[in-house]
């Protein structure tokens, strides 16, 4: 059935007058008649009375005016919906993140999708080093906000932000400021760090730290959740080496001291993915 002739008889069956509606839908009056007689004999029924004075629907015309009224509104939010797909201005993305930027760059990031996208669903996930690549391959996550450099076949990397490594302490310990540190007095301390991947290139940045002092850390605990690792600090069962990042986590009782060592933060997605919604914060988180 044609779409374009239910919308002739639904305004026909507003107008009741053939002149101004043709006049409105910018046909002629002919065309109309012919349009809304083609459409009855689809039907096979009668959905206008008329004679030389007036038009009025019959009662199945008005039955199906009801109908098709609801129908049509239906069929239009369908048809933009589809559209907003297409553009990549609806839809949902999940994007994996580190903990350590969760109030630093994250809120920013989020906030000018929202804006710019108001209707996209966002699902924000913490995945582990180990399945970041898998579940970026394997469409489970369509964007990897990670510390680690990527030379992995299909995927493609780019650097959206910096910042350094920071030695995290309770706020009555002895280390005050970066020179209070010496091989000596960093060979006595206990450490809490991030779990060591393999291959990861965060943590070749923080071993790098420890080589620059020409020591082997006493290691206390790994953990994969920066937030973990803050409350055991702050409990006072040792100290850690973490992004400056953690900053912003509203961390009382504890100290940051900057570290001459800077971490990037990259954006990791599929390259050959070409869902426009991902499209669209690529080019919004980027810039271009």
């Amino acid at each position: 059935m044609d779409l374009q002739r239910i919308k002739y008889f639904l305004a026909l069956s507003e107008q009741l007058h053939y002149w101004k509606t043709a006049e409105k839908v910018n046909i002629t009056q002919s065309a109309l008649s012919r349009q809304i007689q083609s459409l009855e004999n689809e039907l096979g029924l009668q959905l206008f009375e008329r004679n030389k004075r007036n038009v009025k629907l019959t009662p199945a015309g008005k039955f199906l005016k009801e109908k098709w009224e609801v129908e049509l509104n239906e069929i239009e939010y369908i048809h933009q919906f589809a559209k907003q797909i297409h553009l990549g201005e609806r839809g949902t993305i999940t994007i994996a993140h580190p903990d350590s930027i969760s109030a630093s760059i994250m809120p920013d990031i989020l906030a000018k999708i929202t804006e710019a996208f108001p209707q996209l669903q966002i699902k924000l996930v913490q995945v582990l080093y180990e399945n970041q690549l898998d579940f970026l391959k394997n469409y489970k996550i369509d964007l990897a906000i990670t510390r680690d450099i990527t030379s992995e076949q299909g995927i493609k990397s780019k650097k959206i932000y910096s910042d350094h490594l920071a030695l995290v302490v309770p706020l009555e310990h002895a280390f005050k400021r970066f020179e209070d540190l010496s091989k000596e007095s960093l060979r006595a301390q206990k450490f809490i760090l991030p779990t060591k991947d393999e291959g990861s290139s965060y943590s070749e940045i923080i071993q790098a730290l420890f080589k620059s002092y020409d020591f082997v850390p006493d290691v206390f605990l790994h953990s994969e959740f920066g937030s973990t690792i803050i409350a055991l600090v702050r409990k006072g069962l040792g100290i850690a080496i973490l992004p400056d990042s953690y900053m912003h986590h509203q961390s009382p009782g504890l100290r940051f001291i900057p570290l001459p060592f800077k971490t990037d933060i990259l954006i990791n997605w599929r390259a050959d993915d070409h869902n426009p919604v991902l499209a669209n914060i690529l080019k919004l988180v980027f810039g271009d």
